[in-house]
């Protein structure tokens, strides 16, 4: 008697005992929001280039929204740890788009403000960053759009 032939490889998740296919990657918030994010990012280096990263855009855009606040204050405003809103103020305070000053009820207390040129940074990024928005959403209706927006928000 000859040999039986290999089994071909298996194309389909293995069932896990009955019970439907096994863990499927591609059905994972996790790894659908970090696909979901490459192609935000991928959109923003189109826009901006080597001018800014996403995060110092989201403490430029922030400190235009509330105006000047601690540093602590803006790290909590845009989700960053300390460590790394500390990294983010440096460099943008070095190009000379952030600058600190004493609070006027507190001197101890530096606040965060947007420089002149920092202002017009923002001004110059705002419809480049409302296109990555746009195109990053483009793919869905605005009905889908919306909805989308408002569940991610209920995930925060």
């Amino acid at each position: 008697m000859g040999r039986k032939p290999a089994a071909p490889l298996q194309q389909t998740p293995r069932a896990t005992r009955g019970q439907g296919p096994a863990y499927l990657l591609d059905e994972q918030i996790g790894f659908i929001l970090r696909q979901a994010y490459q192609r935000n990012s991928l959109l923003f280096t189109q826009q901006f280039a080597d001018e800014l990263t996403p995060t110092q855009w989201a403490a430029l855009a922030k400190l235009a929204e509330v105006g000047a606040c601690s540093q602590n204050h803006l790290g909590r405003l845009i989700a960053m740890d300390a460590a790394t809103v500390k990294g983010v103020v440096d460099r943008l305070a070095r190009r000379g788009l952030i600058e600190s000053a004493a609070s006027a009820t507190d001197r101890r207390r530096l606040l965060l403000s947007l420089s002149a040129a920092g202002r017009k940074a923002f001004e110059r990024g705002q419809p480049r960053a409302q296109r990555v928005s746009a195109s990053t959403l483009a793919p869905l209706k605005a009905g889908e759009q919306a909805a989308l927006l408002r569940l991610l928000k209920r995930l925060r």
